[in-house]
């Protein structure tokens, strides 16, 4: 007996990709909500959240490039091929001003297609990003990703080595299974190319400039952003309302997905007003 997925898988045609979303109906008279993952990851991420808000709202998550069912290996991979591809979703998807939500890379994405285009999104949640450069990034992730032990033998080793619960189900459902077992839906080099840029180009001009898009600023305990960065954040939008979750770590959206939830609905909220 077969389950009825909650969301509809759709394809967005961006500039030179394939772009594969999760479609979760909702009122129409409600503002939808733009889900971006982080790097390395996938729109399954988001379902909590989604399954949350919705059916009072739309809500629409997205395989960035380079990511999950959309075109694995693109030949663009910098920062305004994924601020185009926001936009692409934007529009074929009939999305009116929505609230752009992204963690990590998608919240960096989030930032700067906010600041690009004006008017075009209500507000931004960035869940675990900042606008600040990051040099050690690309060689760093390289080798967090050179020491996963692919292929895993069976899912449930992934599931373990992903730290096991939740977190380690949601990780795991990042994988594909083919015949001598379960591999990544991206490619490693791919994902330290995405980082080049930010690697060296540091955007506090870009989120400056964002004034006019309210934004919430979310933060793990015990996350990868600088303290310092944080505060530079606040420091050139006071506007920005920030909140540091006690206990969390990078992945926020995974480990608090009840907090997160309630959050996200307090800035729709304060944005309906």
């Amino acid at each position: 007996m077969s389950t009825q997925s909650p969301w509809t898988a759709r394809t967005v045609a961006g500039a030179g990709v394939d772009l594969h979303c999760r479609d979760w109906a909702g009122a129409a008279d409600a503002r939808p909500v733009l889900l971006l993952h982080g790097l390395a990851g996938h729109a399954g991420e988001w379902d909590a959240l989604a399954a949350a808000l919705a059916p009072a709202r739309r809500v629409v998550a997205v395989d960035q490039r380079g990511h999950g069912r959309s075109t694995r290996r693109p030949e663009d991979l910098g920062r305004d091929a994924y601020v185009a591809d926001v936009l692409a979703v934007v529009d074929a998807l009939g999305l009116e001003r929505p609230l752009l939500v992204g963690q990590s890379l998608g919240g960096h994405t989030a930032l700067l297609a906010a600041a690009a285009h004006p008017g075009r999104f209500a507000g931004v949640v960035l869940v675990e990003a900042a606008a600040g450069a990051s040099p050690g990034a690309p060689a760093e992730i390289g080798a967090m990703l050179a020491d996963w032990p692919v292929p895993f033998p069976e899912r449930t080793a992934a599931v373990r080595f992903f730290g096991g619960g939740p977190l380690g189900e949601v990780w795991a459902d990042g994988l594909e299974r083919r015949g001598d077992g379960w591999w990544p839906r991206f490619d490693p080099e791919v994902m330290v190319a995405a980082l080049a840029e930010n690697a060296v180009r540091e955007r506090w001009a870009d989120w400056a400039g964002a004034a006019h898009c309210p934004a919430l600023l979310l933060f793990g305990q015990h996350g990868i952003i600088a303290a310092a960065d944080a505060e530079r954040m606040l420091t050139l939008r006071p506007d920005a309302h920030a909140v540091s979750l006690p206990g969390a770590g990078h992945d926020v959206h995974l480990e608090h997905p009840a907090e997160l939830h309630r959050l996200v609905a307090e800035f729709l909220h304060g944005l309906a007003a």
